[in-house]
């Protein structure tokens, strides 16, 4: 039986909580908050990036698989879908923006003497590849993808809206 960290928890000792406290507390994001807060929201969402989780049942079903081992992995909260969804749509967005400014910063920091080092001082676009479910009420131009696809699904990469550069 393993008596160390998780691997999870091994992977967020890189992340810097305070500079991402000092992002939630710049937008008041846990203003109102009893048990979930930012970072159980970030650690979710981590979580389901990197086990590749596609809704918010699958997160909730693979969080509940693990319930002994999550406060070692560092969540505090419950996180159950109807909480993660209400955090997903009530949260602002520019508390996760802003922290990615701040690792950016620090991947800059880590390869500033690699060769590849000047192309990082470029603008640099990130595209989001995930899928996104998409209501044909909401959408009606979705019938036409979903003629296409075999699935009800649509990358997001395909949006204009989602082609934003990331840093200047």
């Amino acid at each position: 039986m393993n008596l160390g960290q998780t691997v999870f928890a091994q992977l967020l000792e890189f992340i810097p909580s305070y500079e991402f406290q000092v992002c939630v507390d710049r937008y008041q994001g846990n203003r109102y908050v009893k048990d979930f807060s930012c970072w159980d929201q970030f650690l979710c969402l981590v979580f389901a990036q990197l086990t590749d989780r596609t809704s918010l049942r699958d997160i909730e079903t693979c969080l509940r698989a693990q319930q002994p081992k999550l406060y070692h992995m560092g969540f505090r909260g419950r996180a159950s879908r109807a909480t993660l969804a209400d955090a997903n749509e009530a949260r602002d967005w520019r508390i996760y923006r802003d922290f990615a400014q701040v690792l950016i910063g620090m991947a800059r920091d880590l390869y500033r003497d690699e060769s590849f080092g000047v192309e990082l001082s470029e603008t640099v676009y990130a595209f989001d590849s995930t899928t996104v479910d998409l209501c044909l009420s909401l959408f009606p131009w979705r019938s036409f993808v979903a003629a296409r696809a075999p699935s009800s699904c649509i990358p997001c990469w395909m949006c204009a809206a989602a082609f934003r550069p990331v840093f200047m």
